[in-house]
């Protein structure tokens, strides 16, 4: 199945990206899932504004949602890792209560294409997608292939439409 793209994504407009990868052994060199996310972002013409790499703690991770809130210039944000079910995976937990809109068939579709390729362990993602102060927030596995899945399967094609609904007012 194809996806139709609609009369309104004609009409392209680069959107400003943060990556943020959620790791507590992750370096800048060793991050191959921030850096296919950041490859896959501006093949597509996006622009990445803001990259980091934060350990998994919730309250870091919302303090930095806040401040990039703040500063207006982000649409969309990308994280990778923590959505698991290790004690230390706590993305979910730091997104859960601070998006405004969530929007549910972003992890369903995600854990539909994932057991596709790599079986029952899908069930084990925890990722999730909505809104925060007029930004979109997507949570990614931090596996590459996670990354890769997420970004050309659902965000790459939905990103512009979900912008202009976020506009909206």
């Amino acid at each position: 199945m194809t996806n139709t793209p609609h009369p309104d994504d004609q009409q392209f407009t680069p959107i400003d990206c943060a990556i943020i990868t959620i790791s507590d052994t992750r370096t800048a060199e060793t991050d191959t899932g921030g850096q296919l996310a950041n490859q896959l972002l501006r093949s597509a013409g996006h622009r990445v504004k803001f990259y980091k790499i934060l350990p998994d703690e919730p309250e870091q991770i919302m303090a930095l949602l806040a401040e990039l809130a703040e500063q207006g210039s982000i649409q969309a944000v990308i994280l990778s890792g923590g959505t698991g079910i290790a004690p230390r995976d706590r993305t979910y937990e730091a997104l859960s209560g601070l998006l405004e809109k969530v929007l549910p068939g972003f992890g369903e579709l995600f854990r539909s294409l994932s057991y596709a390729e790599i079986g029952t362990r899908a069930i084990s993602s925890r990722s999730i997608a909505g809104t925060y102060q007029q930004m979109i927030i997507f949570a990614l596995p931090g596996s590459r292939g996670a990354v890769e899945l997420g970004l050309t399967k659902i965000i790459l094609p939905e990103l512009p439409h979900l912008i202009r609904q976020i506009k909206q007012s």
